[in-house]
């Protein structure tokens, strides 16, 4: 890498650290680039990024983020993933880490709040944007259909004495 292209990636760099949601920062000794591409393709899938990085290079992006608190992380070989939605990174790193124990999550930053590993994980149990988003039009559509069901109740009821009282008059 030149001058130029360095410059170039810190730039980059520093742009996921400002604008993203969630930084996880993990450990990748050992993983094959088959493994590698299953992870990056997860990640893509689910709207998330995984980058390696280098280390000088990521410390220099870090400077004036609200994430720069993470700059002692970056030791050894690492990769970054990142996502807009706080729960997608943490969740697909943490999934694969356990199906591996040659991905290891180190920590990361939602925001300026720093997270340990546990905290990470702590991220990735929680539902999903979209498991939300589905549960709420879930509770919206609940309490309509409810009402429906006590409206039509009554005039089902009054429907029913008057059949009873007609198939009375009928039989006598």
């Amino acid at each position: 890498m030149d001058r130029a292209e360095k410059r170039e990636a810190v730039a980059a760099l520093n742009e996921v650290f400002k604008s993203t949601g969630v930084v996880v920062v993990t450990h990748n000794l050992g993983l094959t680039v088959a493994q590698m591409n299953d992870l990056r393709s997860r990640m893509r899938d689910a709207g998330a990024t995984l980058k390696v990085a280098k280390n000088r290079l990521a410390k220099l992006a870090l400077d004036g983020t609200d994430v720069e608190h993470i700059s002692d992380l970056f030791q050894g070989p690492v990769a970054i993933a990142y996502s807009d939605d706080p729960v997608t990174a943490p969740k697909i790193v943490s999934d694969f880490a356990k199906s591996t124990d040659k991905l290891v999550v180190l920590g990361g930053a939602l925001g300026a709040t720093n997270l340990d590993a546990s905290g990470v994980k702590a991220l990735a149990d929680l539902p999903s944007l979209d498991e939300l988003r589905a549960k709420l039009v879930g509770m919206i559509n609940t309490p309509a259909t409810r009402i429906a069901q006590v409206v039509n109740a009554p005039a089902g009821q009054v429907a029913r004495v008057l059949g009873a009282y007609a198939e009375k008059g009928n039989a006598a």
